[in-house]
């Protein structure tokens, strides 16, 4: 999320979890459409209310995709993309349920696009261990305008020409990804984020300003109140361990792109202790960069059940939850303000809900608050305005 739920591409149009908020002194809420709730298995299964083109849907397809030949059965990267983020999802989910021991379940939304494809909301609210936890997926494509082609790219401030001034016209896509956004109460346990996207264009061969390409993007990023560096060194050893299996150069190259990505430039100061970030990859073998995309979407688990294991009942005080709700406040500017996953998705009209979804229940905005030297909360402000490199500490 770095976007938010697809962080980029991906997040767009159906998940996007970073985005964000209200603001003032107190705190920002967030509800869901209300509708009817069906029993599934041990999940609970509520028909969402429609928000603009989508279709609301009783259960999730076997598959999003068409059989165009890239579909069911193809053995396309598509096809295997959607499999692995619908298999995370589910191992997420019960990992987290797991975790927080309330008997508490995710509600999930099944939707769909009559433009293509769909996707599928899972939203956890007022557990015993978090507060609010979204993980969503979307397999989505269609036709797009140029400027939300030069969103996915970063490029929103270009005047929409191509290099050689041509004028360009509506961008065929394929986006598909997972997005979560993890807040728990306890102020000592982290917030966590992460997204996985793959993108294409299918736009003719030289047509003017969308060239046909591909691209993977993606990561995951802690944001703690505090800082425990037992569990950001361990966080950030799973992230070093997902990349070193397929490159040495990715954990350091993908660490600062984490870092400056997740820069709130009005406030000079990053959204949390990063992890890893990329964005817009295909220099690499297609191949290898699926498996590299699997690799660290399965990382998220052994990354974070355990930190969460170890600090939901930490004890804590008043003034240490009002800490985490000024955090959060950062949480929302960032995602609001700068991350292209949540513009991408507000350009293409996406699922609000779904692009949304990443804002906390509760946050807070407090007049020129700054924490006294020596304190907790100032070693915190002080690790994001100046990123450390926590595994040589």
């Amino acid at each position: 999320m770095a976007p938010s739920l697809l962080t980029t591409p991906s997040q767009a149009l159906a998940l996007t979890p970073g985005a964000s908020r209200g603001g003032g002194g107190g705190s920002a809420r967030v509800s869901f459409p209300s509708g009817r709730v069906q029993r599934r298995g041990g999940l609970r299964v509520r028909a969402s209310v429609a928000i603009e083109k989508e279709t609301p849907e009783s259960e999730p397809p076997p598959t999003f995709l068409r059989e165009d030949g890239s579909g069911p059965g193809s053995g396309s990267v598509r096809e295997r993309f959607e499999a692995m983020i619908r298999r995370v999802q589910g191992e997420v989910c019960a990992a987290l349920e797991e975790a927080d021991g309330s008997g508490a379940r995710f509600v999930e939304d099944a939707w769909s696009r009559p433009g293509g494809g769909g996707g599928i909301s899972r939203v956890l609210q007022d557990g015993r261990v978090f507060e609010k936890a979204g993980v969503n997926v979307s397999v989505v494509y269609g036709v797009m305008p140029p400027d939300a082609y030069r969103a996915a790219k970063g490029e929103a401030g270009k005047n929409g020409a191509a290099a050689d001034g041509a004028k360009a016209g509506p961008v065929p896509f394929f986006a598909a990804g997972i997005s979560s956004v993890l807040h728990p109460k306890n102020p000592f346990a982290p917030t966590l984020h992460f997204n996985y996207r793959y993108f294409e264009t299918d736009a003719p061969k030289d047509a003017p300003g969308a060239p046909r390409q591909w691209w993977f993007g993606g990561g995951t990023d802690l944001t703690p109140s505090y800082i425990i560096e037992e569990d950001v060194k361990h966080f950030h050893s799973v992230q070093k361990q997902a990349c070193d299996k397929f490159d040495p150069s990715f954990y350091p190259r993908f660490k600062k792109w984490c870092d400056d990505y997740f820069y709130i430039k009005h406030r000079n100061e990053r959204r949390g202790l990063g992890g890893i970030f990329f964005d817009d990859l295909n220099d690499y073998d297609q191949e290898m960069l699926l498996n590299f995309a699997t690799e660290c979407a399965d990382s998220v688990v052994p990354a974070y059940i355990p930190i969460i294991e170890r600090r939901k009942d930490t004890p804590f005080t008043e003034e240490h939850k009002a800490w985490q709700q000024l955090r959060r406040g950062r949480y929302v500017e960032f995602n609001l303000v700068y991350d292209r996953g949540t513009t991408f998705g507000l350009k293409t009209g996406g699922r609000i809900e779904s692009i949304l979804v990443s804002l906390p229940l509760t946050a807070r905005w407090q007049y020129d608050h700054t924490p006294e030297e020596g304190t907790e909360e100032r070693k915190l402000l002080d690790a994001c305005i100046n990123p450390k490199e926590w595994l040589d500490l």
